[in-house]
């Protein structure tokens, strides 16, 4: 009998994936339970694993765009177990033999899950050279990040000329003073990833639909730095998580919100939808592409609420391990360019939302604080906003009131 594979469904909004990686060769015999592929989506990468027991036969090769119900292979279950070659009791894996021989991963130190796995291919390490501390000596997601951030040394005898793609010409004897350009000039080209496919989708039909302007302003960061120098130790002692910027930020957008609440709505075709609450988008750069985690319901949180949510979600959004209704449902977001050292921004809208808040590098720069000129801490921000809601003069004061709220932090606590 013969068993079909199915793409399941991974989620509400998810309807197409990609077979990014098979496990089991053409014609394996699995067991029930088995991975048989991973499948990438625009918001995550998740594990179709064998219901049956039999012989595979794939349908799909990797790099296929398939949709949720297609079949992308099949399992033969009136097939037999391949006969055991070794003796009964005895564990194959742990004759010397066997533990100098490299695993299917070509890794002889150990196994590597299919996370570290990933991670692995998206650094271009080999897994036979990274060092595994898990038991048996399997390789984890940590290993590979530490290994990805060994300085490299490159072998005299590992470097392989390059042929180029154009041969460069040789100085002419009509242009003696002419000096051949020398390098490579290879091209070279890579499928889209979901995600990044979906990206670009959603941004395109941000700048297509909504009428986008971006407003900027900038905020003295002189109490924050008094606030958190003061209260960073105390702070993390009690709650248990570092007290950053981020908590602040999003506190003083929530407040702003509550002010000009047309900004916490958008369009839907010919309707404006309102929002009785605040969720807040935090883009998070991950090894696979940008990612916006929403924190809940952020009006009802107080910065130690915030900052907690902030970490554990980023954490799992690099670790791979959000869940895909995390990643859906904003009112509003919040990017920080700033750690990546971006001075000034037009960060795009993330549709269907009205408004994304940009913050950017904090930079030492003179300022006139009454009638003397002092260095103060400053950071631009930049409020892209969409046109068809959101009038410009709400868009400004929107902006003031974060401002506001930021260098006089005691108006964040008091809600004023």
């Amino acid at each position: 009998m013969s068993f079909e594979v199915k793409v399941p469904s991974v989620g509400e909004s998810v309807q197409e994936g990609m077979i990014h990686q098979w496990h089991v060769e053409e014609g394996a015999y699995i067991e029930v339970d088995d991975v048989l592929v991973e499948l990438e989506t625009d918001k995550a990468t998740v594990e179709i694993v064998a219901e049956k027991s039999g012989v595979v036969k794939r349908l799909k090769n990797e790099g296929d765009v398939v949709a949720i119900g297609d079949t992308i292979a099949s399992i033969d279950t009136s097939a037999t177990a391949p006969a055991q070659t070794s003796k009964a009791g005895e564990d194959s894996s742990s004759s010397p033999e066997a533990a100098a021989t490299p695993s299917a991963n070509g890794s002889a130190a150990g196994t590597l899950s299919p996370a570290a796995r990933k991670l692995a291919e998206e650094h271009g390490l080999d897994p036979s050279q990274i060092k595994g501390t898990g038991p048996k000596g399997n390789i984890l997601k940590e290993d590979v990040l530490k290994a990805a951030n060994e300085p490299k040394q490159t072998k005299a005898a590992d470097v392989t000329p390059v042929k180029s793609a154009k041969p460069a010409s040789k100085p002419g004897a009509a242009n003696p003073g002419f000096q051949a350009i020398t390098g490579s000039r290879d091209i070279r080209r890579e499928k889209m990833s979901m995600m990044r496919r979906t990206i670009a989708r959603h941004l395109v039909k941000s700048q297509q639909t909504a009428a986008m302007l971006t407003t900027f302003n900038e905020v003295d960061m002189t109490a924050i730095f008094a606030l958190r120098k003061k209260y960073k130790e105390p702070f993390k002692e009690k709650y248990g998580v570092g007290l950053g910027f981020m908590g602040f930020f999003l506190k003083a957008s929530v407040e702003a919100l509550k002010e000009f609440p047309m900004i916490n709505a958008y369009v839907d075709g010919e309707e404006i939808i309102h929002h009785s609450y605040c969720d807040v988008g935090v883009a998070v750069s991950s090894p696979r592409g940008l990612l916006v985690p929403v924190v809940r319901n952020v009006e009802n949180m107080s910065i130690m609420n915030i900052e907690s949510s902030i970490s554990d979600i980023a954490t799992r959004a690099r670790a791979g391990k959000i869940a895909l209704d995390e990643l859906s449902g904003g009112t509003f977001t919040v990017s920080n360019g700033g750690v990546f050292g971006s001075l000034m921004s037009t960060p795009i809208l993330n549709s269907p939302q009205s408004a994304i808040l940009g913050m950017h590098k904090i930079e030492k720069r003179a300022v006139v604080i009454g009638d003397d000129i002092v260095a103060r801490p400053m950071m631009y921000l930049a409020l892209s906003y969409d046109h068809r809601v959101v009038d410009g003069k709400e868009a400004v004061q929107f902006l003031v009131k974060i401002k506001d709220g930021l260098e006089d932090p005691s108006r964040l606590l008091l809600e004023i």
